[in-house]
């Protein structure tokens, strides 16, 4: 494998999209911990590594990349990797049972249309975003669940699984447009209309703060109703370094609209996904 397939198939980045795996786990308290790490490594080290680096070959990105400021120029050693490691992904499924391999399947074939240039999602601002949000978030945190307890496919639309599916996506479909605001010129010489560049920058932070406020209202409720006030307000008071960090740094944007780039917006995805992953943690322990 080559150094720059390595950094293109951005390992580390699966830490951002970690929290949807463990609220999944947490609520799904399964028992079967072997299952559960053979999830795990198939999602976070096979699955979404396949689809960075699919989604990068086709890219082609210059500028910086979510995970990666300073991107190296793809090859085809990149495209051969992505498909060994879907091929790994799908092998692997096929021990928990067909259906969850077939969701992985479905899976890397979203996130495959969301790059290729035949379909290319991402030049459709709304259809682009919508695909991220529901299968980064809906698709995954069910696909965990099934895949980490014994149940059918028919028991995963009951109300007590797609609650939590639906404030997943929630979530993501406020934060994934800022992940793509240090991005407007480069897609814009590419032609592809990003949600964001639509927005624009301050579109960006008004649209991501009001989701943010909805979903956190909603998690809220849902812990509360569900669980316990306790549980609602920890989730609160966890996401708050995560309110401070974006207000603060909107405020330095509307001085200097050239801060809204790829350093600022990876300290708050960290910090973000720091927070999101210690809630979850702490929740699933105290359930």
């Amino acid at each position: 494998m080559k150094k720059s397939t390595f950094l293109h198939l951005r390992f580390p980045f699966s830490f951002y999209l970690l929290p949807v795996f463990l609220f999944g786990v947490a609520v799904a308290q399964p028992e079967n911990w072997i299952r559960l790490g053979l999830v795990f490594f198939v999602l976070h080290f096979l699955l979404y590594p396949a689809s960075n680096g699919y989604n990068s070959y086709f890219d082609k990105d210059e500028e910086s990349i979510g995970g990666l400021e300073h991107p190296p120029a793809t090859t085809k050693n990149l495209y051969r990797w992505a498909l060994i490691l879907d091929g790994a992904a799908l092998l692997l499924g096929l021990l928990v049972d067909w259906k969850f391999s077939a969701m992985l399947l479905i899976y890397g074939l979203a996130s495959k249309a969301y790059s290729h240039p035949v379909i290319r999602l991402k030049r459709r601002p709304i259809l682009g975003w919508l695909a991220v949000g529901v299968f980064q978030g809906y698709f995954t945190f069910l696909m965990t669940v099934y895949g980490v307890l014994d149940i059918t496919i028919a028991s995963l639309f009951e109300w007590s699984w797609q609650s939590p599916a639906l404030l997943s996506s929630l979530l993501l479909l406020g934060s994934y447009p800022m992940t793509q605001i240090y991005q407007h010129d480069e897609d814009m010489r590419r032609g592809d209309i990003t949600l964001s560049l639509t927005l624009g920058v301050r579109g960006t932070f008004y649209f991501t703060g009001l989701f943010f406020l909805v979903s956190s209202v909603g998690f809220f409720l849902y812990f509360k109703e569900t669980f316990s006030i306790q549980i609602g307000l920890l989730f609160v008071a966890l996401l708050s370094p995560v309110c401070l960090y974006f207000t603060y740094w909107f405020v330095m944007v509307k001085k200097d609209i050239y801060l809204a780039d790829f350093r600022h917006t990876m300290r708050l995805n960290l910090v973000s996904a720091l927070m999101l992953n210690l809630f979850f943690v702490i929740f699933a322990l105290n359930i």
